[in-house]
């Protein structure tokens, strides 16, 4: 009380005299305070104040009010009585703060601090690298001239195999999204997405693990009615399918139980296997509740998909059974007739596979047959979840389903299972086609301007991953983006990642540098594309960097008038025209111009509530056209797999389909979620598994080396360093050659006496040690920029000495022997063991799977050992003991054997 008399202890600067606190009985003693006038100026004339000083009785409540000063009107206070002002009915402003313009993402430069000595050291080991070799030139080996020469032409070549890795490493940047500024400009009209996940072989990739990608999918935090799945099955099977509908079933209790507890991550089998408290930040009472629940229903979930191929042979030998006996019973029936001239036949009934409502399957069957095989059979379209309406819906009490969702929103997005038709002598083109397929039928039937491709183990992992793309696709500048890549997470890999699994050097490292250039390569998964980009179009031209407000003022009277007048592509959309590049289906003819108009950023848009055009009607006509277009016919004499979407001919067609729209003028965005990974997929953690996935990659290097997508022959569109990126992509595998060759010198070396260097000068070890001093200060300032740890750069090295030495060199001869001789040569398993780990998560780790990838590493492990005994022997028994060369031999022959380490331990 002290305090608050205290506080008015001091001068009134209106009268000079002390504040006395007043007495208000209620608000009525402000009423008679006059209104101030609504004008902008202010009179410091004080009416009440006389010139004389003299004391006066002052009112002290009103003096503020005494001034002719007003506070306007604004963001801050909008007066009632200045509703007449510019219009205004009254209301305010509406919290203009709230809906101001704000940039979606902005692009974060690496510190000075650590870029620009990064630069300067790449100057330095650049420099001395050809000061080295210079001198490795100029002084020969004259007692082993030709261990000399194959040492020199090997260091050549990996000096211009470290340039080219490192050039396009100068600009690396980070980036950053604004998921509230998206939030407040464009919740109620996201633009829409459809959702690719593609499988092939239920016994290769498990329905379960393709149900739990779905279901996440299903549960992401997107508008509803904006997003839409489709699932392609290469294989045609019955059992996936079935699996669809039993995810599709499930998602009805699962994806509102996310929605309402905030659930991450929203694939079921990754979030019931957490190891952590699943309490924590829960606050509502009926959490435990309905988790339990949810967990029985997703128990039973599982239980009847892994039942669903003893019930499906059940199903189908009891269909076919019946089939026998009313062929039997037509045939006593025959007889009975007077038929006598009727020979008997055995009953013979083929083995089809049949659905649960008594009908034949329509894609490949249990028992292979004509028109029902993995490679014929004809096309299959199935809407699993229909649209979604725009209005939000409600749940039912608890007595329903268990848990209580009033107050959630249980609405489902479509989702739709698609598997191609097949038939001989077409080439289907693999997942490339596959993925077209998708494109097309999406178009006619959902036509979202922007494309999520997933693989059918990677899950979402973090709900708003989406909303993170679309802050880069639909902001302000971003219209000439053609895709959004994210870096793939791993889970199952050992903690000591042996094999460098994680490819965390690839996704944290030259990612992120090349997403300061034109941007990152597709990678196969994970990435959100823009449609029209997909469809071979070239970027739009560059408007000068205004407001989006100024981009956005004038509206348009017809939608007709948006699609065709103000598109910057209204010459290459042509009616004529697109038939022979698309194909002949008018549906899809008709998306294209609504998925340019819908795909554009702030630019270019008219509204910021044009993205809402209505979702094309599910029909029987649409439904029929959707089918016409993954027909197998339906890319004769078209640009499909050319021009137009997934690039065929090479084994790594994502490499090649980003490549082309990169050479086409767009760019790319590497976008790393803040917090929790994007998503989240399996990898092979098996050596021999580990070896064919990275065979499978350089062999497609090797193709794009070979064929007109070799960056060489790029357009001026490629900026010169990505260009530089994309050719290490196909000259990175011929690496190897010198790899191995290199690999052998230590031990030829010991073997013989004689070194690379004829004697171990003071130069040659100025030289070795600057390059191996830069080397090292770059590691550590690359781990710094790209948060990658040292060990998993070390493990990513020794992995790169022990692929080069064995897939990569497979690669270059498997892709020589098919350019020059057309010899198609496949590396696979040859024999197999297994341990019996059941209780271990890195039980396939241990796996022995014999392969002839194996040789090269084995050889060169048993011949340096060797080699360094024998070394070690010639010299201690030798009369004249040359102690330099065998320290320089067993220096590098140790420097091969750490590489192999890992290799070692199998």
């Amino acid at each position: 009380m002290d305090t608050q008399n205290r506080s008015w202890d001091m001068n009134c600067p209106g009268c000079k005299e002390p504040y006395k606190l007043p007495e208000f009985d209620d608000e009525s003693s402000f009423s008679s305070i006059p209104p101030a006038p609504v004008h902008w100026t202010a009179s410091r004339a004080m009416s009440a104040l006389q010139s004389s000083g003299k004391a006066t009785n002052f009112d002290h409540s009103q003096w503020l009010f005494e001034t002719q000063a007003t506070y306007g009107y604004g963001s801050a206070f909008w007066s009632k009585e200045d509703a007449h002002v510019n219009g205004g009915g009254g209301e305010g402003t509406g919290d203009v703060s709230d809906k101001e313009w704000k940039p979606l993402a902005r692009r974060i430069p690496i510190s000075a601090a650590i870029i620009s000595p990064y630069r300067l050291l790449i100057l330095v080991r650049l420099v001395a690298l050809a000061f080295f070799l210079t001198w490795r030139v100029r002084n020969k080996n004259h007692d082993a001239v030709w261990l000399w020469g194959m040492s020199v032409v090997c260091e050549i070549w990996f000096a211009f195999s470290w340039i080219l890795d490192q050039l396009p490493k100068l600009c690396p940047v980070n980036r950053s999204t604004d998921l509230a500024a998206l939030r407040n400009q464009f919740e109620p009209d996201l633009p829409g997405v459809d959702v690719f996940v593609s499988t092939a072989d239920p016994e290769k990739e498990p329905p379960l693990v393709t149900a739990a990608t779905i279901l996440s999918i299903l549960a992401a935090d997107y508008p509803v009615d904006r997003i839409a799945c489709y699932l392609s099955d290469d294989g045609g099977s019955l059992l996936t399918f079935e699996t669809m509908a039993e995810a599709a079933s499930f998602a009805a209790i699962w994806v509102p139980f996310c929605r309402k507890h905030d659930i991450e991550p929203r694939n079921p089998e990754s979030y019931f296997a957490l190891r952590r408290d699943p309490t924590k930040n829960k606050r509502r009472p009926d959490f435990v509740r309905d988790r339990r629940r949810v967990k029985r229903e997703f128990d039973e979930f599982k239980v009847r998909v892994n039942g669903l191929p003893d019930a499906i042979r059940r199903r189908s030998d009891a269909f076919n059974a019946r089939e026998e006996m009313k062929l039997l019973r037509r045939m006593k029936e025959a007889a009975a007739a007077g038929e006598e001239h009727a020979v008997p036949v055995p009953v013979r009934v083929q083995k089809a596979t049949w659905m649960a409502d008594g009908t034949h399957w329509p894609g490949t069957w249990a028992v292979p047959a004509p028109e029902h095989s993995k490679g014929d059979h004809v096309s299959i379209l199935q809407v699993m979840l229909e649209p979604a309406p725009a209005e939000v819906m409600c749940g039912m009490p608890e007595a329903e389903l268990g848990i209580d969702l009033t107050e959630v929103d249980v609405r489902l997005p479509m989702l739709v299972y698609v598997s191609r038709e097949k038939r001989p002598g077409y080439d289907h083109n693999k997942k490339a086609g596959a993925m077209n397929a998708l494109v097309r039928a999406s178009a006619v039937m959902s036509n979202g301007p922007f494309i999520l491709n997933l693989d059918c183990d990677h899950y979402i992992y973090n709900t708003q991953a989406i909303r993170e793309g679309m802050c880069f696709l639909i902001d302000h500048g971003g219209q000439d983006i053609c895709f959004i890549q994210f870096p793939q997470r791993f889970e199952g890999i050992d903690p000591n990642d042996r094999y460098a699994n994680n490819n965390t050097v690839f996704f944290d490292g030259n990612m992120r540098a090349l997403d300061g250039l034109q941007g990152p390569m597709y990678v196969g998964t994970g990435c959100i594309f823009r449609r029209f980009a997909v469809y071979g179009f070239d970027p739009p031209p560059k408007l000068p960097l205004h407001h989006p407000h100024e981009a956005v003022a004038a509206e348009s009277d017809s939608e007709t008038q948006s699609l065709n007048s103000k598109s910057p592509y209204a010459d290459e959309l042509n009616p004529s025209l697109l038939p022979k590049r698309f194909g002949d289906s008018s549906a899809l003819l008709e998306s294209i111009p609504v998925a340019e108009f819908q795909g554009r950023t702030l630019t270019f848009r008219l509204s910021a509530g044009s993205f809402r055009l209505p979702h094309p009607r599910i029909t029987p006509s649409s439904i029929a056209q959707a089918v016409a277009v993954v027909s197998c016919w339906y890319e004769d004499r078209t640009e499909w797999g050319g021009r137009v979407g997934w690039i065929y001919g090479s084994v790594t067609e994502d490499v090649v389909t980003g490549y082309r729209m990169h050479n086409r003028g767009w760019r790319s965005v590497y976008c790393v979620t803040a917090g929790r990974d994007a998503f989240r997929g399996s990898a092979p953690i098996n050596l021999t598994d580990r070896l064919h996935q990275v065979l499978r990659w350089a062999t497609g290097s090797v193709e794009i080396f070979f064929s007109r997508n070799n960056a060489l022959l790029a357009s001026p569109r490629l900026g010169f360093l990505q260009r530089v990126a994309y050719l290490n992509v196909g000259i990175y595998p011929f690496t190897s050659v010198f790899l191995l060759v290199y690999c052998f010198l230590p031990a030829l070396s010991l073997f013989t006496g004689h070194f690379i260097v004829e004697t171990l000068s003071v130069s040659f070890l100025v030289y070795l040690l600057v390059i191996s001093i830069t080397l090292t200060l770059l590691a550590i300032l690359e781990v710094r920029w790209s948060g990658v740890g040292l060990e998993e750069w070390w493990r990513n090295e020794q992995f790169w000495l022990i692929s080069g030495t064995s897939a990569h060199l497979a690669a270059v001869m498997q892709g020589m022997l098919k350019v020059v001789a057309g010899i198609e040569i496949s590396f696979t398993l040859t024999a197999k063991s297994a341990v019996d780990e059941e209780n271990d998560d890195f039980a396939d780790l241990y796996i022995v799977k014999w392969t002839s990838l194996m040789i090269p590493p084995i050889t060169i492990m048993m011949v340096n050992i060797i080699a360094i005994a024998v070394g070690c022997a010639r010299t201690i028994y030798s009369s004249q003991p040359e102690w330099s060369k065998l320290v320089g031999g067993g220096f590098f022959s140790f420097w091969v054997l750490a590489h192999l380490y890992p290799f070692a331990k199998g």
